[in-house]
């Protein structure tokens, strides 16, 4: 009963939020305002408390611009956690605009819509995203494609780093900033979380949108390790395969650390 209580206690707050924030956000958005960055990571730090989200930040965000942050992917969290941390902004799948409340919320943060199908459109996107990178904001790229289930990262798509290549003749130094970032979640009520117990945190697709949200709301507080990478420089010499294989070197060497309870070096 207590769950439940807990349950619809969080779902009225998170839509009472969202009720007086939507319409300064879309006001801010059809002024252009600078204020549409920061109101989805003011969203972002209420929602990760309610849902009981405990954030553990190692190293920092590079302050440095054009930047794109390269992350590994095991669930929707993923976006509320990097969201309450910086004024973020993030390339998601086409599809995710027809979601129930996530595809609105994903609107209305401007997030990037990819269709990675339609080849003759790829062009179009690259470009947006080269745009918004060369504009100041701190575009998330989540280069596996897909959620993994949290244990370890899939392969890294050299072939989505095709917007940091697009970026750099926008770039006043020539350059565009790519740093790699591991999330981990590793805790649940303070008590170190198994392979094995670590879906309860993760989704990779399979299982429905609702009940997972459900069962994320009755497991109750998680912790999740954000370790923010070093940064690699893309310039005009650059390749693509070469940035995407040391990006996933060190995204897999500081998710496994964290895993396994350990600092990064």
């Amino acid at each position: 009963m207590i769950t439940w209580l807990r349950i619809g206690f969080v779902a009225f707050a998170i839509s009472a939020l969202t009720l007086v924030l939507a319409p300064v956000q879309l006001a801010s958005l059809a002024l252009d305002l600078k204020l549409r960055r920061r109101i989805p990571r003011l969203w972002h730090r209420i929602v990760v408390r309610l849902v009981g989200l405990r954030i553990h930040v190692h190293g920092e965000i590079d302050r440095r611009r054009p930047l794109l942050i390269a992350a590994n992917h095991a669930s929707w969290k993923d976006i509320m956690v990097l969201g309450a941390i910086a004024d973020v902004v993030f390339i998601a799948k086409s599809d995710v605009r027809q979601w129930p409340v996530f595809g609105a919320l994903a609107k209305m943060q401007k997030s990037i819509f990819v269709e990675r199908e339609q080849k003759r459109r790829a062009g179009d996107q690259v470009n947006e995203i080269a745009t918004r990178l060369a504009d100041g904001e701190i575009v998330v790229l989540f280069p596996e494609g897909t959620t993994s289930d949290g244990n370890r990262l899939l392969e890294v798509k050299s072939s989505l780093f095709g917007a940091a290549a697009s970026a750099v003749p926008h770039s006043p130094a020539g350059v565009v900033h790519v740093q790699p970032v591991a999330i981990a979640y590793t805790r649940i009520h303070g008590v170190a979380m198994g392979r094995y117990h670590r879906p309860v945190a993760s989704w990779p697709g399979d299982i429905g949108l609702l009940p997972h949200l459900v069962g994320v709301l009755k497991a109750g507080a998680l912790d999740v390790d954000v370790h923010f990478g070093a940064t690699i420089d893309y310039d005009a010499q650059s390749k693509r395969k070469e940035v995407s294989a040391v990006v996933e070197h060190r995204i897999r060497r500081m998710l496994v650390s964290q895993l396994r309870g350990r600092s990064v070096a």
